[in-house]
């Protein structure tokens, strides 16, 4: 596997199966690509064929969502190993997944379930991060998700959490704005106090992100553009952590590559205009 991509690897956008064709008959304007890993732990057919044939023009980072680093249990063995041999195919720039857990007893849920932010819950993490670690033989991303609940039994804030588990488990971040705007909004929290607590030294990736209003909360649903308020969160992430690799995700009601690419452009206008993280 070679050495992870510097933070600054520029702007990329989700791959999804639409987009095939237009990302293989002609260069987009797009630096990298992420890809849902787990979409590609299959031994052969279409899926893998397509891969390989756009990895060859666009560098790629893996995507999971399916480790469970927040479970008692931990990651599977097989799941890692089968991780492992899509890297190894992949080369990817780095590898990432979410911290939260995905489902109890062997059952995944297919869903990504908030943690209760205690001392306990912190040690279970950081086990199996480092665990996930020794078997992919490299530093994981953890990106934080969106949450409608939070844990009576709590004894620390989200973003303190986070930032103890990259530290004891020494792995990286990917921090997803638009959760953390919809987290913010859902519990009255202020999105600037999670930037400011997370280590800038540790952050590789931004996801960028649009979501749904129910009036009272907003839901982390990936079907519609970067609403106002995250762009504004993106603006002042690049001053407190400088230039890092974004991407614009999209999961539902997708459009066109090209409104997309149009979006992405946002993002570099944006980032282009910054101040520079202060030292």
């Amino acid at each position: 596997m070679s050495p992870q991509a510097p933070c600054n690897a520029g702007f990329g956008l989700g791959l999804r199966t639409a987009h095939y064709s237009e990302f293989l008959s002609e260069a987009q304007r797009v630096d990298w690509l992420e890809v849902i890993s787990d979409n590609y732990l299959v031994p052969g057919g279409k899926p893998l064929a397509m891969l390989d044939a756009i990895r060859q023009r666009y560098p790629m980072a893996m995507h999971g969502v399916s480790m469970s680093l927040g479970s008692f249990d931990g990651p599977d063995p097989a799941y890692l190993r089968r991780l492992r041999q899509l890297a190894d195919r992949v080369d990817p720039m780095w590898i990432s997944d979410h911290l939260c857990f995905t489902g109890v007893h062997g059952r995944n849920t297919h869903d990504l379930l908030p943690l209760p932010y205690t001392e306990e819950a912190l040690s279970v993490v950081v086990r199996n991060v480092l665990r996930a670690q020794e078997a992919l033989g490299e530093r994981i991303l953890l990106e934080n998700v969106s949450s409608y609940l939070e844990y009576t039994d709590s004894t620390m804030n989200e973003w303190d959490f986070l930032r103890e588990v990259s530290e004891s488990a020494d792995c990286l971040i990917l921090l997803d704005l638009n959760n953390i705007y919809v987290s913010a909004v859902n519990h009255g929290h202020d999105p600037m106090d999670y930037l400011r607590a997370v280590p800038d030294d540790r952050v590789r990736q931004f996801h960028l992100a649009g979501h749904t209003s129910h009036g009272d909360h907003l839901v982390d649903t990936h079907d519609a553009a970067v609403s106002d308020p995250v762009w504004a969160l993106y603006a002042a992430a690049l001053e407190r952590f400088g230039p890092v690799a974004t991407m614009i995700e999209r999961d539902d009601h997708i459009p066109p590559l090209a409104e997309l690419v149009a979006e992405l452009d946002v993002a570099r206008q944006i980032a282009a205009s910054a101040p520079v993280a202060a030292a």
